[in-house]
């Protein structure tokens, strides 16, 4: 990682043209080719997914989307010679549209015309068939039926226009909610950095990772099946790590040059530290959201391959490009009033300083007390959790102003709740007298069904092999009554007909969605804790550290969708936040919220043990190791999660209900899990559990690969010069010593002590043993601070920072004898 740091240090120009060039490449090409996103929104081995396959084979001109047109008259009936003088011409102009199969006017000659008229006349509907699934209909002949449509209109004359297809042409302008959210973040950054240029860095970085990301994802378009939501989701969390992955690796590499390095010691020693890091957390996130595989469906397969392209070339422009960037800045990466003070005071001291140091200390003081407060805030917000209900939302869930909103509030006027969401029974039929019989004898059955306001068999060929019964609810697509409908048609009614009956439509769809995501999703959780159990088991070397991440990822999660279910389904805020009605929870999004949340949190768990295991590994303090780990990162992780709860958030502007209900809750989780999990609850936890935190069996570590998060040590041997650069650099550059004794309480010397002298960044330099009269000698490179180490048996660990001189410089220590901590 050094070496590779330093190259794109040196060779920046070339990094860069090689970054530009990509994304312009991307770019032309994607241009050329266009998008071909396809929604496979169907599960196998569904009744509702064999209803829709029966449908398509045996009408294909009425397997595609099916939209509807909606009037409704202040005065007089929607027969009136005025009113369809305004109305049958738009119907036939957009017959004769291309892509449209059918048109279903309600001023027609059968009988089921008569049914598109309100029993008031006052509200009438056509059914529009297009030839293909919504996601597939050009926008631009939605744009034209809307536009036809609407153009009928006049005083006294309401018309609206509802359906899938139609909801498409809703959404705002792509790129509002990247563009407010990348806003958003400049603040924070520019408030945390206090530097122009700083506050660039991430941002150019996040913009090329995501940009490559989504590129390369319309493209892959074209050979595989990639969701319309894909891009969308990519480019949420592709902000949020890229923004924070970059802001990582600054950070460190600021705090390089403040403590007297120079500009390319400092990158490359915060690549080798935090780019380390960086690697790691990517590589959890791409595992949590390769998790959403052992779903088996379709319509995630997508997902993940968006998502996860986006975050590896998140974490590839944070590790090259961003190098390069740091190598064009040099010290501008800094402030004015940081480059003159350095210049004036030097160095900056290497002791966590401010607010961070001060609560890491008082979460030391009062472990317990701190753990409750986390514990019971998570416990409070997780209530909700209890009534969340899995669905889907329709436009009865947009906001008032728009037209779907208004064609379903006026179906559900005019012909009932549960019109809005009608239910298809298919039946398979041969060309006997029985079958037709049976057909019209399940009629009858449904109709006399409590909960069905209307059921009718659909006009059909003689020869055609399957018959169609469209039933309408009394309630809503939405009500709990919907659902036991559709079980008592397929559980009760479907088997007494003695045909072979599939209950279909989108209603019954996202029932099996979510009854299939319900069944899965124990297996897919156990997945991704699994995965990251093991991943932080191999890098920290313990089995107490991956435990508490894994119950911590389920504290967030639960406190997260309780938010969820509080603002979407319980209706808390959804009309002021400007994204409609209340609703249940979509069906599919808890699978994608939780990969990506899973990812998230194990970002900021590896970000903060990792600097409270490089301190472990060199001091073996516990306490001291989770106080310096949390002073150090819970400023950098709070600015990070402040810059993704921007991101998420503004994705409330994306004009997408799930789109928004990803944004809210991901914002929610990253607040949860930065501000109370990772710097209130986690470090209690820690100083609670003492040095178990860092338990590993022998017989296992033994038998684990090793994978270091931080940069390798360079162990000298005992007794040799070390050749390495001084501890800091001012100051003569010859080598010394230091050199004493090492006593008991009583004074009695203490033999076979183990002592290491380390840099203030915490590089071995030297290891020794003190000798039977407890003396000691360690070489040091040059003059300037160090950290000195001492372990023995029955005594606890001794860490001091000391001050070698231009001489050899005398040190004594005197051990204390290994107490049991009370707390822990």
């Amino acid at each position: 990682m050094e070496a590779w740091a330093r190259w794109c240090y040196r060779h920046k120009a070339v990094v860069l043209v090689l970054w530009v060039a990509a994304l312009l490449g991307l770019g032309a090409a994607s241009t050329t080719a266009g998008s071909n996103y396809s929604d496979v929104f169907t599960l196998p081995d569904t009744d509702s997914t064999e209803a829709y396959d029966r449908m398509a084979q045996a009408f294909p001109e009425r397997s595609g989307d099916t939209d509807t047109v909606v009037w409704r008259v202040d005065t007089g009936t929607v027969r009136d010679a005025s009113v369809r003088e305004r109305i049958e011409p738009a119907l036939s102009a957009i017959a004769a549209m291309p892509g449209v199969g059918e048109v279903r006017s309600p001023y027609g000659t059968d009988a089921a015309a008569a049914g598109q008229i309100s029993e008031t006349g006052r509200i009438a509907y056509a059914q529009i068939t297009f030839a293909e699934q919504a996601n597939a209909v050009p926008k631009e002949l939605v744009q034209d039926v809307v536009d036809t449509a609407r153009d009928a209109e006049r005083a006294g004359l309401q018309i609206e226009v509802g359906g899938q297809a139609i909801t498409r042409i809703q959404e705002p302008p792509t790129g509002i909610a990247e563009g407010v959210g990348i806003l958003a973040a400049a603040v924070v950054l520019f408030l945390a950095f206090g530097s122009v240029f700083s506050m660039l860095l991430p941002i150019v970085v996040a913009v090329f990772g995501v940009g490559t990301g989504m590129l390369s994802t319309g493209l892959l378009g074209h050979v595989t099946d990639v969701p319309e939501v894909a891009p969308l989701l990519g480019s949420l969390i592709g902000l949020g790590v890229g923004i924070d992955y970059a802001l990582f690796i600054v950070t460190r590499h600021r705090k390089n040059i403040l403590r007297g390095r120079a500009p390319e010691d400092a990158a490359v020693l915060a690549l080798n530290t935090s780019g380390r890091a960086v690697l790691f957390a990517g590589g959890t996130v791409c595992i949590a959201l390769a998790g959403m595989l052992v779903m088996r469906m379709r319509f995630l397969d997508g997902v993940v391959i968006a998502t996860s392209l986006t975050v590896v070339l998140s974490v590839l422009a944070a590790v090259t490009l961003l190098p390069a960037l740091l190598g064009l800045l040099g010290e501008r990466v800094l402030s004015r009033r940081q480059r003159a003070r350095l210049a004036a005071s030097g160095p900056e001291s290497e002791e966590a300083k401010g607010l961070a140091a001060r609560w890491s200390a008082t979460v030391q003081k009062r472990p317990r007390a701190v753990a409750v407060v986390a514990l019971a805030v998570m416990a409070a917000l997780a209530v909700p959790l209890l009534s969340l209900r899995l669905g889907a939302t329709d436009q009865g869930n947009h906001p008032e102003d728009t037209t779907t909103r208004q064609a379903y509030d006026l179906l559900a006027e005019g012909f009932g709740p549960g019109f809005n969401g009608p239910l298809q029974l298919v039946a398979e039929v041969g060309g006997t007298a029985e079958d037709r019989v049976a057909v019209d004898g399940l009629v009858e059955r449904v109709r006399t069904e409590r909960g069905v306001a209307m059921a009718t068999a659909l006009p059909t060929p003689p020869e055609a092999s399957v018959a169609v019964i469209q039933v309408v609810p009394t309630t809503s697509p939405q009500s709990e009554q919907t659902d036991e409908l559709i079980d008592r048609l397929r559980d009760d009614i479907v088997p007494e007909s003695g045909l072979e009956v599939h209950v279909g439509g989108v209603t019954a769809t996202f029932k099996d969605f979510a009854a299939v995501t319900g069944e899965r999703l124990p297996a897919f959780v156990a997945a991704i804790i699994g995965l990251g159990f093991l991943l932080l088991l191999v890098a920290f070397r313990s089995l107490v550290v991956p435990l508490t991440a894994a119950l911590m990822n389920l504290i967030a999660a639960a406190a997260s969708f309780g938010v969820l279910v509080a603002v979407f389904q319980w209706g808390w805020g959804t009309e002021l936040l400007g994204i409609g009605k209340e609703g249940p929870i979509t069906a599919f999004l808890p699978v994608i919220m939780l990969s990506l949340l899973f990812g998230l949190s194990m970002d900021y768990q590896v970000f903060l043990v990792s600097r409270m295991h490089e301190e472990w590994v060199h001091t073996r303090d516990n306490a001291r190791a989770v106080r310096v780990g949390l002073a150090e990162t819970s400023r950098v992780i709070n600015c990070a999660a402040l810059i993704m709860i921007c991101v998420f958030s503004a994705f409330v502007l994306s004009g997408d209900l799930e789109g928004a209900m990803a944004g809210i809750g991901l914002a929610a989780a990253v607040a949860l899990d930065a501000f109370i999990l990772r710097t209130a609850l986690v470090p209690a936890a820690m100083h609670l559990l003492g040095r178990s935190n860092w338990w590993l069996p022998q017989w296992l570590d033994k038998r684990l690969p090793h994978l270091a998060v931080e940069s390798a040590e360079e162990t000298a041997a005992p007794g040799k010069m070390p050749e390495a650069t001084p501890g800091t650099t001012s100051g003569p550059t010859h080598a010394t010593a230091v050199h004493g004794f090492v006593r008991s309480p009583e004074g009695e010397p203490v033999r076979s002590a183990t002592l290491t002298l380390l840099t203030p960044d915490g590089r071995q330099l030297d290891r020794v043993e003190s000798l039977a009269d407890g003396s000691y000698i360690l070489a040091a490179p040059a003059a300037g601070p160090y950290l000195l180490l001492t372990t023995s048996p029955g005594f606890d660990p001794w860490t001091r920072r000391i001050t070698i001189g231009p001489e050899a410089t005398v040190h004594d220590l005197t051990l204390t004898e290994e107490t049991v901590d009370a707390t822990n």
